[in-house]
């Protein structure tokens, strides 16, 4: 929480960061716009528009303030997370609906790692993919990369995680609710089963609502327990990092960093103080389009320090990686409902 207490910043101080910022929050609004207008992921959008000015992440003028969109807004944008999450909602899931999604959840990043690992990869490679299938699509792969340690290949796997994930939830979004259909759920286990495993939050409302209003609540119910699971894989990941630091040999001369990460912390205490029911609803919606806004434009931004040719010359391993972790999340999910809710 340090970062949230520091003293203010002086105009000199702030103002370099400026273009870069604002360049940033243009995209996300031009991405925005184009979204609400194809009713596609803004995601998508951000990176695309963002890639497509690459070349302003090479200019100093901008440099350091997309530099600071891309890690700084991001790691704000993933605290307000938390106030899409509250006890109550817990709760009124029941023990074995929790069940589910923490085994779901925890089963299919232990497959992207295993799968990672056979195909040549880091584990955090298979972390950070498996935790964007298991947990909530863009959202959770933007999390995770932030508590992760710098690597070279680092935005580039953060990158096409995004862009993967992003294009399966959209098509899960139409798959799912046929599939639902044909295996004859009730509109509660459709529900259930498309809040299990479609990627991202608007993808499930979409295909939750397209079933019925019943089948919407469960789903987007669902959901929002697997939010939730991005606080203790938050700190997995912070704590692989340090491991992982410390087995390089890579030992800091200051004070040990923490298990949590400031924005992890934040997303626990916002969830709890969001689990009280004192803040106002309008500053509960304010939070969650704020998160939503931070999100996008960290995307922007990661998209502008992305070159083309590094996305395009992934290979067909990675690809093949988060079809797998999807369709064993799917098939997990589906077993769990069957026998557990029958």
């Amino acid at each position: 929480m340090a970062v949230l207490i520091r003293k203010p910043m002086s105009w000199p101080a702030v103002r370099p960061y400026l273009p870069g910022v604002l360049i940033s929050a243009v995209v996300t609004v031009a991405a925005t716009s184009l979204a609400d207008h194809y009713h596609a992921p803004v995601m998508l959008f951000a990176l695309l528009l963002g890639m497509a000015l690459n070349f302003l992440s090479q200019e100093a003028s901008s440099a350091i303030g997309i530099e600071f969109s891309a890690k700084q807004v991001l790691r704000l944008g993933v605290a307000l997370l938390g106030l899409r999450i509250t006890g109550a909602q817990v709760v009124a899931l029941g023990w074995q609906s929790v069940a589910m999604i923490v085994l779901a959840v925890a089963l299919t990043i232990v497959c992207g790692i295993l799968l990672a690992r056979l195909m040549g990869f880091q584990m955090f490679f298979g972390l950070l993919t498996g935790g964007a299938v298991a947990i909530c699509g863009a959202s959770a792969a933007l999390a995770l990369s932030a508590a992760m340690p710098q690597h070279p290949m680092k935005e580039r796997a953060t990158l096409f995680t995004v862009i993967g994930v992003s294009t399966l939830s959209t098509l899960a979004m139409v798959l799912y609710p046929m599939i639902a259909k044909f295996l004859a759920l009730t509109s509660v286990q459709a529900g259930a089963f498309l809040g299990g495993t479609i990627h991202d939050v608007a993808q499930v409302v979409g295909a939750g609502y397209s079933i019925s209003h019943e089948a919407g609540d469960a789903a987007t119910l669902i959901k929002l327990m697997r939010v939730a699971m991005l606080l203790p894989v938050i700190a997995l990941a912070a704590w692989l990092s340090q491991r992982h630091q410390r087995a390089q040999g890579e030992t800091s001369t200051g004070p040990r960093p923490p298990l949590l990460p400031w924005f992890a912390v934040a997303f626990a205490v916002l969830v709890a103080i969001n689990s009280t029911g004192w803040l106002p609803a309008v500053v509960v919606k304010a939070g969650q389009t704020a998160s939503q806004w931070c999100l996008v434009m960290a995307m922007a931004a990661i998209g502008m320090k992305t070159h083309l040719r590094d996305v395009l010359t992934v290979g067909w391993k990675p690809i093949a990686l988060m079809v797998l972790e999807t369709v064993f999340l799917a098939v997990l999910f589906y077993g769990m409902l069957v026998w557990l809710q029958p």
